[in-house]
């Protein structure tokens, strides 16, 4: 009996104690001052900013960013300066005839030959492929930034997931240790009644069994609390050995259910359901790239140049020259190439548009899903509360019929383990609807508190 009483005191103390510290602000990694005690928002807010699969999104972005500059690039006139040196061994001897403008050697070169040139070159029309690869530029920069959504998305969900998690296991705590604590005040209240006489040996080793058989569960829901709460400061990359607390209460606001006005929202604003689309478009446009390669090539160019042996002097009217110039060419025959690229283009459309439809159709799947969802665990929260107030007066009404000598012990018993069991049950209930309500925000892209998603 002692070693029971014992195990419990290390366990209230310890409780009592972990519940009165007063918790300080620490520093992560960046150095950023993260609070001891989080709101689910601030949590939330946290996560993002450090989960790493984000940090990766946001230069996938500007990878994409970078593309799109590229392809504007395409369109402007490519102009370039250079200058050379170089000695020839010889050089055909000219004069320049009478009233020549131009020193006859620009045109041949020199044995010190010093050559200027600026060039510019533009691209007129190359079949679309300039006009293509811009606007897949611009929908891959659109796809990563879904991309950037879906990722946030997910590790909001993953924290609700953690944080209400946490409060289940505090619940869950908290019924142990009330159903631990009842039946050491049966097993205490029964030994004075053995000492009185009015209460038989049976019945007191009766009692010391049903502590013993509670006090693993207690020391269950510790660790439960301990594991979620690892993973919670993983998911916010937190250091494992800093003292965090969560501040929120197991609690939820009831939805109404519209199905087909949750499954619109989802077609419009789900992340995946955006992407394909996106995917669809990128692709279109990949077959018009693929296409450019049987279209005609134009192409404009124009140099100015100064040409002289003597560097000094080569910056004058004589030795200056200017061309500009239009070339257009098309692709007879190159075996084939651009066919193939135009079929493979058009393959990954049509794969594109496949898999769109299949994810409309899962979309319709999750929504009805969590639906369900929803409803189950609204019915199990309403049958747990209809019957909780019974459960009370019928632990009540044991131990009272056992006091005055016509009820028996297990009677108690019984009574006790269905009030936590009704606890337990109304607690999850609460748990499964409000990750219920999480994963339909999640299915319909709503993100937390930016859309009202919580409200």
């Amino acid at each position: 009996m002692g070693i029971f009483k014992n195990n419990i005191s290390k366990l209230l103390i310890s409780f009592i104690f972990l519940s009165q510290i007063t918790f300080y602000g620490f520093s992560d990694e960046g150095g950023a001052i993260i609070p001891n005690v989080l709101s689910l928002k601030e949590a939330i807010d946290i996560a993002v900013l450090n989960n790493r699969s984000i940090q990766i999104q946001q230069e996938e972005i500007e990878f994409a960013r970078g593309n799109v500059l590229y392809g504007r690039s395409l369109f402007l006139p490519q102009v370039n300066a250079a200058f050379g040196y170089t000695y020839n061994n010889s050089v055909l001897p000219l004069s320049s005839p009478s009233g020549q403008t131009k020193d006859p050697h620009i045109f041949t070169g020199y044995q010190n030959d010093n050559l200027a040139t600026l060039s510019v070159d533009e691209s007129i029309y190359n079949g679309g492929a300039n006009i293509a690869n811009l606007e897949g530029g611009k929908l891959q920069l659109k796809a990563q930034q879904e991309t950037l959504r879906a990722t946030r998305l997910e590790v909001e969900f993953e924290t609700k997931r953690l944080f209400f998690g946490i409060l289940l296991a505090y619940e869950t705590r908290r019924i142990a240790q009330e159903l631990v604590n009842q039946a050491q005040a049966h097993c205490d209240d029964t030994k004075t009644k053995f000492n009185q006489g009015t209460a038989s040996k049976f019945d007191v080793l009766q009692a010391k069994v049903q502590v013993s058989k509670l006090i693993p569960q207690l020391v269950n829901a510790e660790n439960a609390i301990e594991l979620i709460m690892a993973e919670f400061k993983k998911e916010l990359v937190l250091d494992l050995k800093k003292s965090v607390r969560i501040e929120g209460k197991l609690d939820y606001l009831l939805v109404e259910i519209k199905e087909d006005s949750f499954l619109q929202e989802a077609y419009s604003k789900n992340p995946g359901m955006i992407l394909k689309l996106l995917g669809l478009s990128i692709n279109k446009w990949a077959i018009e790239y693929a296409k450019s390669g049987w279209l005609p090539q134009v192409t404009a160019s124009g140099n100015y140049s100064y040409r002289s042996s003597d560097i000094g002097n080569m910056f004058n009217p004589k030795h200056d020259l200017w061309n500009v110039g239009v070339k257009a060419s098309i692709a007879l025959f190159d075996g084939f190439a651009p066919k193939a690229k135009v079929d493979e283009a058009r393959a990954k459309y049509a794969q594109a548009d496949l898999q769109k439809l299949d994810l409309i159709d899962q979309i319709a799947v999750d929504i009805k899903n969590a639906c369900l969802d929803l409803k189950q665990a609204k019915a199990v929260i309403d049958s747990q509360k209809d019957v909780i107030e019974e459960a009370k007066e019928a632990l009540r009404l044991s131990e009272v019929r056992y006091n005055n000598g016509v009820g028996i012990a297990l009677d108690i018993f019984d009574a006790q383990v269905s009030l936590a069991q009704i606890e337990q049950n109304l607690a999850q209930g609460i748990y499964d609807y409000i990750m219920a309500k999480a994963q339909l925000d999640r299915i319909m892209g709503k993100e937390f508190f930016r859309e009202g998603s919580w409200q």
